[in-house]
């Protein structure tokens, strides 16, 4: 197999610099509940996704003995109607795709881009000052140039097997006749998470209906979706990217109430998604793989893991004291290395090799004693050292794990960003925030940050898909991903210790009290036993908050002889469904 492992050149510096309590006020997203759940066997095809709608959509695709890139591509057409404010055709997304035939896997880069007449002082008043994050957030100046589309296009083209036509009906049909509005979506809108949606009028009457937040079980049609959506089956991609549609998200972009944005129609005209490889490393005798850059989720995860890989996890209770220690350390060096150098790799180059060779991350692990280690610094092996970015990312995004009856795999992280996105709509969905994701101010000085915005440049994210492999690369074992922002990373690389280090199935790996650590703080998933673990850590010196901590893992794993177990996030509404 090939895995992308480029030059070893050190990279400009990143960074947003903000209070973190600014930050915490953002996050996490809200707790709207928590529900055991089970593992789901099946024998020949699974999916699991954020929402029950969704999930039986791509049920229903791989029943017809559709592939698992034409189950994702009916889940992401109907997640845009039922869980709006995570993902749509409004936003992007990042696909491993396992070939069982070629005994390969893919990865592609659907993220958004910034405008062509986007500057690095895109979010700069006239004094030269960024402005507060959720002022960045509302309005048409956050859009990027959507690319989930153009991605879902690339997979079919290569590994479709069902007309892509027929991989809307199901949503567009539910989205004449009205679906029932879930708990969780009420919850969010009535709790107000995004200001925008008030403000904007499109937004406002779609979500408030006579001023009043949308009501649990109360039944929502969207006949402006279901028209976006028939397009774009009848005429493909480029029914979003050019003509009637394309016009509309440019308007709806540049004439927003609230900071008109610089989309036009030939950034969109122009978008490309983008085949790239894989990152990929041992972990214990797996092969752990991910999204390399703009995605900082592969290597960053690769790093904690790197770390962990030096101590005997698996001798730990799950979720122990000392696991938590352990775990909370090897995040903060990785998270350091993150945001010194990962950004889009057609503009900055990075060293990746150097983060992820074994000697490195072994002396990395020799700097963690038993008390926790405070603001971690970037390897110095990584020269040279730069300013630190704490560039926000917010945790409204979706995850779909998928196992076709051939045995293809599909992992593939979603999202318009902030809950509700930017708040424009245009065509019946929501429209992206991703521009957020970039530095709001360019830096000073010599050195400009490397995830500054610049013209068709892709904001660095923490989408972070994973497929785990064997010894030697030829089976698939596990598919897994999460929302969550920037704790997204944690998620999943806690996930992976459950199921690697500690053999738990895939639901019980989800289950897991949560911890995280960005190289900031320890928080401990609020409710769970985990929390109990507060007063031993502050006596090694962490800063603990207990706190909500919601994600939403969804993984499928392929057992030895060939079973599929499917486990979905009892954080949220999702499920895991197949046969």
């Amino acid at each position: 197999m090939k895995f992308w492992l480029p030059t070893i050149i050190a990279a400009s510096v990143l960074t947003a610099c903000t209070p973190a309590s600014e930050q915490e006020t953002r996050e996490p997203e809200a707790a709207t509940g928590f529900v055991e759940k089970s593992a789901v066997t099946a024998d020949n095809f699974m999916v699991a996704a954020a929402n029950p709608h969704a999930v039986d959509a791509g049920y229903q695709v791989l029943k017809r003995g559709g592939s698992a890139v034409d189950a994702a591509i009916a889940v992401q057409a109907m997640l845009g109607l039922v869980e709006p404010q995570s993902s749509g055709p409004g936003g992007g997304a990042f696909i491993l795709y396992w070939d069982n035939e070629e005994n390969k896997l893919y990865s592609i880069d659907a993220r958004e881009t910034a405008p062509m007449d986007a500057t690095e002082s895109l979010f700069l008043d006239e004094e030269g000052n960024a402005p507060k994050w959720i002022d960045a957030v509302v309005g048409g100046r956050s859009v990027g140039t959507p690319g989930v589309i153009r991605g879902l296009e690339l997979a079919h083209k290569r590994w479709g097997k069902a007309d892509w036509s027929s991989l809307f009906s199901q949503t567009i049909e539910l989205s004449k006749e009205g679906f029932e509005v879930s708990p969780r979506l009420a919850k969010l809108v009535e709790m107000e998470i995004n200001p925008g949606v008030k403000k904007m009028p499109e937004a406002s009457d779609y979500f408030f209906p006579n001023g009043e937040p949308l009501k649990a079980e109360s039944i929502l049609k969207n006949p402006d979706y279901a028209k976006s959506l028939s397009l774009i089956a009848e005429q493909g991609a480029d029914a979003f990217y050019q003509g009637e549609l394309a016009a509309k998200i440019v308007d709806a972009v540049q004439n927003s109430p609230i900071e008109p944005g610089a989309l036009s129609l030939k950034d969109l005209s122009q978008y490309k998604a983008k085949l790239r490889e894989p990152v990929c490393s041992a972990y214990r005798q797996y092969q752990v793989c991910g999204m390399g850059p703009p995605s900082s989720g592969g290597i960053t995860t690769l790093q904690t893991l790197g770390v962990l890989e030096n101590f005997e996890l698996g001798e730990l209770e799950p979720n122990s004291e000392q696991f938590v220690h352990l775990f909370t350390q090897a995040s903060r060096m990785a998270y350091a290395d993150r945001n010194q150098w990962i950004a889009d790799p057609d503009f900055v180059e990075m060293p990746v090799e150097a983060m992820l060779d074994k000697t490195y991350l072994s002396s990395r692990a020799d700097k963690i004693t038993e008390n926790d280690m405070g603001k971690a610094k970037p390897g110095v092996q990584l020269q040279p050292e730069y300013e630190q970015d704490i560039a926000y990312e917010l945790p409204n995004t979706s995850h779909v794990s998928i196992v076709d009856a051939e045995g293809n795999v599909l992992s593939m992280t979603t999202s318009i960003e902030m809950g509700f996105g930017s708040t424009v709509m245009a065509g019946g969905f929501l429209l992206n925030n991703q521009l957020t994701d970039f530095s709001l101010a360019p830096g000073d000085g010599k050195e400009k940050y490397a995830n500054r915005v610049e013209a068709g440049k892709r904001p660095r994210s923490s989408m972070d898909p994973i497929i785990v492999l064997d010894e030697k690369g030829e089976q698939v074992l596990h598919a897994l991903g999460s929302p969550g922002g920037s704790r997204i990373i944690n998620y999943v690389s806690q996930t992976l210790v459950g199921m690697l280090d500690w053999n738990l199935n895939v639901q019980q790996a989800i289950n897991l009290g949560h911890v995280t650590n960005r190289n900031d703080y320890t928080s401990l998933e609020k409710g769970r036993d985990i929390s109990e673990l507060k007063a031993d850590l502050e006596k090694r010196g962490h800063d603990v908050k207990v706190i909500d901590l919601n994600s939403g893992l969804h993984g499928v794993s392929i057992d030895s002889d060939g079973t599929l177990i499917g486990g979905a996030d009892p954080r949220r509404e999702g499920v895991a469904k197949g046969e």
